[in-house]
């Protein structure tokens, strides 16, 4: 083997070994910079709040799918359970706020005009005494997102109790739709 071909070998090998960690400190780069633009949050002014009125009725109770979709602009997550209760005109609380279902919260990445669901029981008012309940008809619901502290008001007329203690509206964790 002559010396100039020793060289070129030499230079191929220590050029390709160079290759490999400049492709291996590029991957490190990227999944480090994957991991500080994780996605962010859902806030309460990129999501549409609505409620698909096609309930199903059980004994004493009605359920409705929640909806949250997402019209951010860009890709969110959700986790957790909504805020909600019922409100007048007005938007004054009326009652007890909703309670959390049994159910186990999972992380929902949501695509922009993507959509999430929680799962929403209404108690008919009339199964609690009045002299407890005080029936008053609903403006609708006021909603939090999961963990934001900005809610919106979702237009839905339903008959609700009026004074604190029974709680006669129920929500589970946001699931994906």
């Amino acid at each position: 083997m002559n010396l100039a071909s020793f060289l070129s070998r030499r230079s191929a090998g220590a050029g390709a070994l160079a290759c490999a960690v400049a492709l291996a400190a590029g991957a490190w780069s990227s999944a480090a910079a994957s991991a500080r633009t994780a996605v962010a949050a859902c806030t309460t002014s990129g999501l549409v709040v609505w409620l698909d009125t096609r309930g199903n009725a059980t004994a004493g109770s009605f359920y409705y799918d929640l909806k949250f979709t997402n019209l951010s602009g860009h890709a969110c997550t959700l986790r957790g359970f909504p805020g909600i209760s019922a409100v007048d005109i007005r938007g004054h609380q009326l009652g007890s706020p909703g309670s959390r279902a049994t159910s186990s919260a999972r992380l929902v990445s949501l695509a922009d005009g993507g959509t999430a669901t929680a799962l929403l029981r209404i108690t008919v008012a009339a199964n609690f005494p009045n002299a407890t309940c005080r029936r008053v008809t609903a403006a609708g619901l006021r909603v939090y997102p999961p963990n934001q502290r900005v809610s919106k008001v979702v237009p839905f007329p339903f008959e609700a109790c009026s004074r604190s203690g029974p709680v006669y509206v129920s929500v589970r964790a946001v699931v994906s739709s």
